[in-house]
């Protein structure tokens, strides 16, 4: 199999190669607009003394993708500094800017929606028997945007709801590799409803009635148990921002810097002492990673009380095993169950049916289908249809450069108060 990663100079890359030691893909190609951070990577993976797939580094879009068996996906547009902007913007007018969440997922999506758009047609164009799976954030506004080209040929990914479920099946006393779950929602908007062992029990009633075992793993804390409790499933870590706004604006509104700004100041220094010594890129690269992931979502750790992220979390996310092992279904025809973003096709109901969503779904040789699932509480779909309404508002002001359509996403996000306060972010970003 021949890969080719859109965005190889990606602080991430090297997770993926690593996951491709001993695997079917025996080439790596890679592309990215930024030729030092590819070179970078590059030598941080020359590092790793891995004995991967062929590494070739490509002139332009069109030569990364001509051969390619899959194209995976995930650019930055704007780069770091363009989180900064959707970050500070928002919160000069007091609500929260994230990169995939609110006013700042909405920017970057307008931002972004533009050329997963080209690269959608290019493909098509120069290899339309590959397989595109999307990292890209927000990852099911933009694998939405790019199914209207590829249509199921293109499958976004996420490595938050795997984590979720391997935290807690481990909490319950499970193997993670032994249960089976109930998962839908949207990307970083969905919720975990079942977990299930080989013999059919639901081990997840026990574990919302556990405190101590709940205060045992990431989400546990990051919600509570008696939220949890009431709640009665196990939101992704990202609803945090909705279910504690207040909390968690005020600890961004307090710290010293965004996410945004951190990243920025730490990749920009990362990228400077590995270009200039490349003999030491891996070992750069380590501990920028680890120091990385240490600080990922501390505004909401400390808006809930403040603790450390565990040792077991801070291996590199996981969505390098969910990439590998989507291509090993899509490609061997074995079958896979995996948590995907894909389009709705009646999973959810009340859902148009080429809405994408994030849900369980079944993989083989030709592709991935959402699996059926129990009807959602109307807490849980209130929150999707408000969300979905918002993707697909920036979706076609991307689109069609509709400057109304651009005030409705933003005005119409549940964590943008005003359509006034829409207007000016909207015109401080100038979009």
């Amino acid at each position: 199999m021949r890969l080719t990663i859109l965005g190889g100079g990606g602080f991430r890359v090297p997770l993926v190669y690593g996951a491709l030691v001993g695997s079917e893909v025996r080439e790596l190609t890679l592309y990215d607009t930024d030729r030092t951070r590819l070179d970078v990577m590059r030598s941080v993976i020359e590092g790793l003394g891995a004995d991967g797939p062929a590494l070739r580094i490509a002139d332009d879009l069109d030569d990364a993708l001509r051969g390619a068996d899959f194209v995976f996906s995930a650019i930055r547009v704007g780069g770091t500094a363009g989180r900064v902007r959707d970050e500070r913007v928002p919160l000069a007018e007091g609500v929260l800017g994230q990169e995939t969440v609110g006013a700042g997922g909405v920017l970057y999506g307008l931002r972004t929606i533009p050329v997963a758009l080209r690269i959608a047609e290019r493909v098509k164009e120069l290899a339309p028997g590959a397989w595109v799976i999307n990292f890209t954030n927000p990852a099911g506004m933009v694998t939405e945007a790019m199914a209207s080209v590829l249509g199921d040929r293109v499958i976004g990914i996420c490595d938050s709801p795997v984590g979720l479920v391997r935290r807690a099946a481990r909490a319950a006393g499970a193997d993670p590799e032994d249960v089976t779950y109930d998962y839908v929602g949207l990307n970083h908007l969905g919720w975990l409803r079942k977990l299930t062992t080989s013999d059919g029990q639901d081990l997840l009633p026990a574990l919302l009635a556990d405190p101590e075992r709940l205060g045992s793993f990431e989400e546990g804390r990051l919600f509570g148990a008696t939220w949890l409790r009431a709640l009665g499933s196990l939101p992704n870590e990202y609803l945090h921002y909705y279910y504690f706004r207040r909390e968690t604006l005020a600890s961004v509104a307090e710290a010293a810097e965004t996410r945004g700004e951190f990243l920025d100041q730490q990749q920009g220094g990362f990228f400077g002492r590995a270009s200039a010594d490349p003999s030491k890129a891996y070992d750069l690269w380590e501990a920028t990673r680890r120091e990385r992931e240490s600080t990922y979502m501390a505004e909401s750790r400390a808006a809930s009380g403040g603790w450390e992220r565990d040792a077991c979390d801070l291996d590199g996310g996981g969505y390098d095993q969910v990439a590998l092992a989507l291509m090993r279904a899509l490609s061997s025809g074995a079958g896979a169950r995996l948590i995907l973003n894909v389009r709705n096709n009646g999973t959810v109901p009340e859902l148009p049916a080429d809405a994408v969503v994030e849900t369980v779904c079944e993989v083989d040789a030709s592709g991935a289908r959402p699996l059926p699932c129990a009807p959602l509480g109307a807490a849980e779909l209130g929150l999707m249809l408000q969300l979905k309404a918002v993707e697909r508002a920036a979706i076609e002001a991307a689109v069609f450069k509709d400057r109304d359509a651009a005030l409705r996403a933003l005005a119409l996000h549940p964590l943008v108060d005003s359509p006034a306060v829409a207007l000016r972010i909207l015109e401080r970003a100038a979009v």
